[in-house]
């Protein structure tokens, strides 16, 4: 049995490193490690999933957990003495948006390497969480994808509408520059250990179908550090320098809202919104960043000034966190801004839910029930927020007729017309929409 951590030890520390960083924030902290002892790595193991595929050495968290006490010293004893082998990630690949050809590479590092990286993650996030801007929100504690979307809509509100610059960047996690990186590390952690760790994480290689190999650039998507490094990266590549450099010699208001590598800035005025997409390419470029052509775009986000206004041909639209942002008036006949599931994130799960009928079609019904009732609620979790009712009821009944149809095929002589399907629908009910979010 897993002995339980000292939670009270291991938050006084990490909120004492938390108090040294915000003293002085040009300071570069050289005694981190010594923060990192058994404690800490027992509470590392604890928010580590333990439900996650293995990773090339194939062990499991059942597995580790056996022997936890003598396997979580040994960790300890070969991060503090250097000799920890930064073990390469396992390379599998995910679907990607609602095309089915293109795919998501995702690293899954091994349980063990889980639970370090994850163990220096809390130190440096304890003294990143104190440079971090306002207009971060993605993988930070506190934060979430809920929180960008509602304050992206109340600054709109609150401008009235502007310029929205629509960004994308192209395979942000495979084009890091380790280099930049470092400088970046440079200016706020200095511990040796810590930095020898994270430069093995870097160098670990990725290992697909038995081949090993070492990309220059990079950090693996699906790396427990990886979120974190990211967003300091782009703390310095885009957050500081749109703060300090760029809002300044703006004739008008402007903010940005980032959740990890989305983003989208707004802009007041046409003319700051066009200066700004002339530059930021150039910006990334010098970090080796680069925007996506087909993605990037600049979008005159306004309400109409009145009905008779001549339709506008470009898009009043956007998209950021799988939500479609537009304009629509209220009960009260005001211009507010609106958000609804995004059409791609709605292709999605419908192929996803009738891929899932259709392979399941032949289990017991109640079981299949269940099982759905699950992933339309789990749907609600993210995409229930207010104004969205419409989205969500379109997803429940595309769903129906997909669980309708694959229960029709499970034999020649099963076919469930409407009749038969509705009287099923009493007995086994399907979760209505429920909002979980407010605005």
């Amino acid at each position: 049995m897993a002995r339980s951590p000292n939670l009270e030890s291991v938050s006084t520390r990490l909120q004492r490193i938390a108090q040294l960083a915000q003293e002085d924030r040009s300071r570069s902290l050289v005694s981190l490690a010594h923060h990192i002892d058994k404690d800490l790595l027992r509470e590392a193991y604890r928010r580590t999933r333990k439900d996650g595929a293995p990773g090339v050495d194939g062990q499991t968290a059942a597995a580790y957990e056996e022997n936890l006490e003598e396997n979580l010293q040994s960790l300890l004893d070969r991060f503090k003495s250097g000799v920890y082998k930064a073990p390469p990630v396992r390379r599998v690949y995910i679907p990607k948006g609602d095309d089915p050809t293109k795919k998501r590479p995702i690293g899954v590092p091994t349980f063990e390497d889980k639970v370090l990286q994850r163990a220096v993650a809390m130190v440096l996030e304890a003294v990143y969480e104190q440079d971090f801007l306002d207009c971060s929100y993605g993988c930070r504690p506190g934060r979430s994808a809920h929180q960008a979307i509602r304050d992206l809509r109340a600054g709109l509100m609150s401008m009235g509408g502007g310029w929205v610059l629509e960004a994308d960047i192209q395979s942000y996690y495979d084009n890091l520059d380790h280099g930049h990186l470092r400088s970046f590390l440079d200016q706020r952690v200095r511990d040796g250990v810590i930095r020898r760790a994270i430069d093995k994480w870097l160098k670990a290689g990725v290992m697909e179908e038995g081949n090993l190999r070492h990309p220059a650039t990079g950090t693996p998507q699906g790396g427990v550090i990886s979120p974190l490094l990211s967003n300091i990266y782009l703390h310095e590549v885009l957050d500081v320098w749109f703060e300090t450099a760029v809002k300044p010699r703006l004739a008008g208001a402007a903010f940005l809202v980032r959740y990890v590598d989305d983003f989208v800035l707004v802009f007041q005025l046409e003319s700051d919104a066009r200066r700004v997409l002339e530059v930021l390419p150039k910006r990334f470029g010098q970090y080796g960043l680069h925007l996506h052509p087909d993605k990037t775009r600049l979008v005159r986000f306004e309400p109409p000034r009145s009905e008779t206004e001549p339709r506008q041909e470009e898009p009043r639209s956007f998209d950021l966190l799988g939500f479609t942002h537009y304009w629509e008036r209220s009960r009260w006949d005001r211009w507010v801004v609106k958000r609804k599931t995004a059409s791609n994130r709605i292709t999605r799960s419908l192929r996803r839910i009738d891929l899932w009928c259709r392979g399941n079609r032949h289990a017991p019904v109640c079981w299949q029930h269940a099982k759905l009732t699950c992933k339309l609620r789990g749907h609600d979790q993210y995409y229930g927020i207010t104004g969205n009712s419409k989205a969500l009821s379109s997803l429940r009944h595309w769903a129906k007729r997909s669980w309708r149809k694959w229960l029709s095929r499970r034999s020649r002589t099963s076919e469930v017309n409407w009749v038969r399907f509705n009287l099923l629908l009493e007995r086994y009910p399907l979760p209505n929409p429920r909002v979980c979010h407010a605005a």
